[in-house]
């Protein structure tokens, strides 16, 4: 069963599309998305989005991270031809979707769910999501639940 709002944060590391180790602890606000796979129409769409709007989510505080069962190699590749400038984490062993009790496919591949996080815990869930318009939605119900706000 995924995590659910008010659940405890996992601590977790892996490492990004440079091959660095990143280690979330979610005291800040922080979107986390899995995806089924690198390259691939619904999950171009949902990181291109997520990289549209990267500047209000930097500017209301939010850190974004996208996760995928893909490698280094393949998320260096991703990011290079879509040109996201935020953090995706190879997790081909599944450690970071068993952390977040995300479902995986019988291919393999994670559902696409997305956590926002903030102060240690989980303060929403968002499962089985539409790819087109995820990014600003989550964004704007972070703004709606008074979680972050923008600057004036």
């Amino acid at each position: 069963m995924t995590l659910e709002e008010g659940d405890d944060a996992p601590t977790v590391t892996a490492a990004n599309q440079d091959g660095e180790d990143v280690t979330l602890e979610f005291d800040d606000p922080t979107v986390v998305y899995f995806y089924p796979k690198d390259d691939t129409p619904g999950c171009t769409i949902e990181a291109s989005q997520f990289q549209r709007e990267r500047e209000s989510y930097r500017d209301a505080g939010v850190e974004v991270y996208g996760v995928s069962r893909d490698d280094v190699d393949s998320h260096d590749s991703f990011c290079e031809s879509e040109g996201l400038e935020f953090d995706l984490l190879a997790d081909p062993d599944g450690e970071l979707a068993e952390a977040f009790d995300v479902e995986l496919r019988d291919s393999g591949v994670t559902t696409r769910t997305t956590f926002l996080l903030a102060d240690g815990d989980v303060k929403a869930v968002y499962e089985n999501v539409d790819p087109d318009g995820h990014a600003r939605g989550v964004l704007l119900d972070a703004l709606d639940d008074g979680l972050v706000t923008l600057p004036e």
